[in-house]
């Protein structure tokens, strides 16, 4: 990982190059805050003094994150719960006391690359209908579903949030048509909410249908 850090003290500039490299990542060391800016781009992650010599990390952060959204951590001698609070508030992702092991940085550096990487990789939606390949899933688990039930479906997760009347469902899942009546689709409305494990996910509205909840896709 390209990790840059701006920092003003040569000796904390040494002792971080050694553990960030020996981490494997590959370090870049500014001591300024406008340096700092100009570079934010080539990085991606950021550890950041607060007191530096032209302009402070907290306009640094600032200015950053007009941007970039760079996992950023602050290194501060400054300990008070009101320092910390507006880095926080300023976009940083953690903060650091000094003095502070090398253990507990690379340590932190890894949780905020995790929390980061998690954020990258949104989770699959809830329920998944592809009617292409015939296949439904529900929280990640595979749904065995006939024919009808599929049809069913597939029209509410095709609109969430649209009621659709029970005549409307019925031509989407027999459009042959067939001796079938409102309450043909109700048992099949109920089975279908079995299979999914969660019986509000499609909701009914009395006296007109059903719709799928929205938040479901």
């Amino acid at each position: 990982m390209r990790v840059l850090v701006v920092e003003d003290d040569p000796g904390i500039i040494e002792v971080l190059d050694y553990a960030l490299r020996r981490e494997g990542h590959d370090v870049t060391c500014v001591s300024s805050g406008l340096e700092a800016v100009r570079r934010a781009g080539e990085a991606e992650f950021i550890l950041l003094d607060v007191g530096l010599p032209d302009i402070d990390g907290f306009e640094v952060c600032r200015r950053i994150r007009r941007t970039l959204e760079t996992p950023l951590m602050f290194l501060t001698s400054r300990c008070e719960e009101v320092d910390r609070v507006v880095g926080l508030e300023l976009g940083g992702d953690d903060y650091l006391a000094k003095p502070f092991s090398t253990r507990e940085l690379t340590a932190r550096i890894k949780a905020v690359a995790r929390r980061f990487e998690r954020a990258a990789d949104p989770p699959p939606a809830a329920l998944s209908v592809d009617p292409a390949t015939h296949r439904a899933s529900f929280l990640g688990k595979s749904l065995d579903l006939t024919r009808i039930e599929f049809a069913l479906l597939a029209a509410l997760q095709a609109e969430p949030g649209r009621v659709f009347t029970r005549d409307q469902l019925l031509n989407r899942a027999w459009p042959d048509g067939g001796l079938v009546t409102d309450r043909t689709v109700d048992a099949h409305i109920k089975t279908l909410r079995k299979k999914l494990t969660d019986p509000d996910l499609i909701e009914t509205v009395r006296g007109v249908g059903y719709r799928l909840r929205e938040e479901s896709t």
